[in-house]
């Protein structure tokens, strides 16, 4: 099937920042809003669509936000300060460009006294080309928020953008919508809010839904770089399928459920064993008494940079996954 190649590179460049993911919630509802039973969103901002179905109720959860850097303080000059707002990595942020909400980009610096090794983000400033003080707070304001400013660019086997985590799970789910017939499952897509702070969407909107089932979307490393550490894990191989990460051990006839599925229908798959890192699926799995979750995973090289990339087949692979799960009752 032919890939969607301008649905991705649209919803990769949104801005939507976590806690500020407004932008991306009105572009996805316009574009599954025809092939969902229910659509709505709650009080922290999750987008929530429901696909009726009689059977278990399943909830599958990819986050909308992305990491970014806030504003914390302008100096006489006009260079600005910041913290992180989710995993920013310095090495990857010096000398990169920043997109504020309104289309006001600056360009990360770092202090010339200190050494590459021990730069901190505390070292770092953003230079948007005020002169002054005064200049600068006239375009920006404490707190505000900019994320990684990068284009859209594809080849024919890859994609590359910034927050491929994780509007690639996001567009994930979208595809499997709009592929999706009737479904046996009580299906409730949900894109959430603040994934890269704490999980948190994921968190109050499972608690609401109260799901039988918990499939998260997002990204996963790639082992296949040179000198890489050691990761199962490679572009190309086929969607993968969490075992493990520091927030869920998946649990295991889920995993049952979805390797019978890839086998019968010929879906490329790999299992995926990290050693760190959260998602969604972690925070479902601790909804309430407990909710049995997995989670699809698409391998990623570079992530939480400026381009995050991503292999075409492995994304195709997802969808199918995420498609036939739903069709038939997902029982465990």
């Amino acid at each position: 099937m032919k890939f969607n190649s301008e649905g991705l590179k649209n919803i990769t460049g949104i801005y939507g920042p976590s806690g500020h993911e407004e932008k991306v919630v009105a572009h996805i509802e316009k574009e599954i809003k025809d092939f969902v039973d229910e659509i709505s969103v709650d009080s922290l901002g999750n987008l929530i669509a429901r696909k009726k179905g009689q059977g278990p109720k399943v909830m599958i959860a990819g986050h909308m936000d992305q990491i970014g850097l806030m504003v914390t303080d302008v100096d006489d000059k006009g260079f600005v300060r910041f913290t992180n707002v989710g995993g920013i990595m310095v090495e990857v942020t010096i000398g990169q460009r920043f997109e504020f909400a309104d289309g006001r980009i600056g360009i990360v610096g770092k202090e010339e006294k200190q050494e590459i090794q021990k730069t901190r983000l505390e070292h770092l400033y953003l230079d948007i080309g005020a002169k002054s003080k005064e200049e600068a707070l006239g375009w920006i304001a404490i707190g505000d928020i900019c994320v990684y400013y990068s284009e859209y660019y594809e080849t024919e086997h890859t994609a590359m953008a910034r927050c491929m985590d994780d509007r690639i799970g996001c567009f994930v789910m979208i595809e499997a919508l709009k592929r999706l017939g009737k479904v046996e499952n009580d299906c409730y897509f949900v894109f959430t809010v603040q994934e890269e702070v704490g999980t948190r969407g994921a968190k109050t909107s499972a608690y609401s839904i109260e799901p039988d089932i918990g499939l998260a979307v997002d990204i996963t490393l790639s082992g296949d770089t040179p000198e890489a550490r050691r990761f199962a894990v490679s572009l190309h191989d086929g969607v993968a399928i969490k075992v493990r990460d520091n927030s869920l051990l998946s649990h295991p006839k889920v995993n049952d459920r979805l390797i019978a599925l890839c086998e019968d229908n010929k879906i490329k798959y790999q299992m995926e064993v990290l050693e760190f890192g959260g998602t969604d699926a972690g925070a479902m799995s601790l909804t309430k008494e407990g909710v049995p979750a997995s989670c699809l995973s698409i391998p990623t090289r570079y992530g939480h940079s400026d381009h995050e990339v991503i292999s075409k087949v492995d994304v195709e692979a997802a969808v199918q996954l995420l498609v036939q799960s739903l069709e038939r009752p997902f029982e465990i």
